[in-house]
């Protein structure tokens, strides 16, 4: 019996290379058209987020989708923005989100060491909401308290992140880090420019 591998499986189909596409490409957004999105829509990123890796299965990861004007708004005085733009580049009104995902962890399933669940779940979050055109802000410099507090969580689930959602105002693009310097920044035409480490400075070995 033949086994074929998902590379192998996938390779004449141009699978590989349109993943590779998508993963280049990709850019965090804070700047969002004033579209709705819809709440299916907000269910598709989700059930992406849920079939993420997790370790020993144990899934501890919950939701809660927030597309309510008066509750986006209000979630939007609890987070900070581009830390290394400070005020300067916030979202002005007709630039903010139009919805946010809340993700937290159930700790009646696991106490603690969910964070990785966490990453690889938000990045298949990002990730579908990015095959919809839509745009994404992962957040972690939020008010955790007062978030919780508004989305009425019980004590079992403790608030891991916000990611923000919209239809993008903007189009960042990846440049070269110089001089050591990654912090982001604009360029003269107003553009978001978000230095990334070159591949031969991440690689520390290979051995084949």
């Amino acid at each position: 019996m033949q086994v074929v591998t998902v590379r192998e499986e996938y390779k004449d189909k141009g699978f590989i290379m349109n993943i590779n596409d998508v993963l280049k490409s990709r850019r965090t957004i804070r700047k969002f058209k004033q579209t709705p999105l819809s709440g299916e829509q907000l269910m598709r990123y989700i059930d992406a987020a849920r079939v993420a890796p997790s370790a020993a299965n144990l899934q501890p990861l919950k939701y809660i989708a927030v597309k309510n004007t008066e509750m986006v708004e209000k979630i939007f005085g609890l987070v900070k923005w581009a830390g290394y733009l400070a005020s300067e580049y916030n979202p002005k009104e007709d630039e903010r989100p139009t919805a946010y995902i809340a993700v937290c962890a159930d700790t009646a399933v696991r106490k603690a060491g969910y964070e990785i669940d966490v990453g690889a779940a938000v990045e298949n979050l990002i990730l579908s909401a990015f095959s919809d055109g839509v745009g994404a802000c992962w957040m972690g410099a939020v008010d955790r308290p007062k978030i919780s507090e508004l989305l009425g969580l019980p004590e079992n689930l403790v608030l891991s992140c916000v990611v923000a959602l919209g239809y993008p105002a903007e189009q960042p693009k990846e440049v070269k880090v110089t001089d050591g310097n990654i912090k982001y920044y604009l360029n003269e035409e107003n553009t978001l420019c978000v230095p990334k480490r070159d591949l031969e400075d991440v690689i520390i070995k290979i051995y084949d």
